[in-house]
């Protein structure tokens, strides 16, 4: 029998910082700001600390910042994976500026390699962000951060407790870690992460909220089940990386041992299709463009069964079409992206962009 879904209205059970009340009822706050050409610059005004509307052009510093902040607009994100599986899981998401790791559980060197494929190097990578203390998502961060000492490990510190107290590895870590709690965002770049909790059977297991400008991604890697911090997370991201780990009767006829099927199905382990499919159906929205399928197993799963249940879940909830991520004609005008992400191999890179 499958699990169902474990979710509380996101509205009983506020976050820390989640606001509460109508604060904005009476304010009149644009979604977005445009910034004029080139040559109407001089005409755009502001408001000075007075109140009272000046031209730009007496203002010199404000036509600097005006500048600044119009170069510094959000056009896409970049995306890429490495791996998502069991034998290996790391992620990349970067702006112009900036570029973050979601876990080190791939090799260097092959992360390294698909990075300058496509343009990229780690040199402007500031951060790695470990979701739990599992090998298969940490195994490589201190080979990285060694290599690289500019990267900060970002992680719970019962997390790095974890880490330490599984694996063999240098207690020199902690001379690279950036401690970080749930709920209380933290900025690298331009980039604002919040960790939230998930349900799964590592140290203190972690989801994250990714932000840059209007853009914003939710992760979960690893979970058995959905909370209501899953479900309060996801629907509020225009990109979703979820997991969608197993085929439940594949699963339960194949030659796994009785006591890791268990511990697949419980709460504190892994998600299956159906339970990944209901839930994305659910959240979806028509601001979100990709949805991508992460942690696939290779013995209980495979990339057709997970996309089919997802995409037929989305049809059912009204999504006229589903695009496969290819970019082909019959795709690229799908409302919504649907790609399950390769376990042992680099992803191509996704540039998403906001739907209208």
């Amino acid at each position: 029998m499958a699990k169902k879904l474990k979710i509380s209205p996101s509205r009983q059970h506020p976050g820390l910082f989640d606001l509460t009340g109508d604060l904005f009822a009476e304010r009149d706050i644009p979604d977005k700001l445009s910034f004029p050409a080139p040559e109407r610059i001089r005409d755009f005004e502001i408001t000075g600390l007075s109140g009272r509307p000046e031209a730009v052009a007496d203002k010199p510093y404000a036509l600097h910042e005006l500048r600044r902040n119009a170069l510094r607009e959000v056009r896409s994100l970049k995306f890429i994976s490495f791996g998502s599986g069991s034998s290996g899981n790391s992620a990349y998401i970067g702006d112009d500026n900036c570029g973050i790791l979601i876990d080190a559980g791939v090799d260097t060197d092959t992360v390294k390699a698909a990075l300058r494929r496509h343009g990229l190097s780690l040199d402007n990578v500031k951060a790695v962000c470990l979701t739990h203390d599992h090998g298969d998502h940490v195994r490589f961060v201190y080979s990285l951060v060694r290599k690289h000492t500019h990267i900060g490990v970002y992680c719970t510190p019962k997390v790095l407790s974890g880490i330490l107290r599984r694996h063999s590895i240098s207690r020199r870590i902690n001379d690279y870690h950036r401690p970080i709690y749930k709920e209380f965002p933290f900025r690298v770049g331009d980039f604002e992460i919040t960790a939230f909790d998930v349900s799964h059977d590592g140290t203190d297991n972690s989801g994250f909220f990714i932000t840059n400008g209007d853009f914003s991604f939710a992760i979960a890697t690893d979970l058995g089940c959905i909370t209501s911090r899953v479900d309060y997370y996801m629907r509020r991201a225009r990109f979703i990386m979820l997991e969608s780990n197993y085929d439940l009767r594949m699963l339960r006829t194949g030659p796994y041992p009785m006591y890791l099927k268990a511990r697949i199905e419980a709460d504190s382990g892994h998600l299956d299709n159906t339970v990944a499919a209901q839930f994305l159906a659910s959240v979806y929205r028509p601001e979100v463009s990709h949805i991508f399928l992460c942690h696939l197993s290779n013995e209980n799963n495979t990339p057709a069964a997970a996309t089919e249940a997802v995409s037929s879940a989305l049809i059912g909830a009204g999504v006229t079409s589903v695009g496969d991520g290819s970019g082909s004609i019959a795709s690229r005008d799908c409302p919504v992206q649907l790609v399950a992400l390769p376990r042992s191999e680099a992803s191509p890179l996704f540039l998403l962009r906001l739907n209208d």
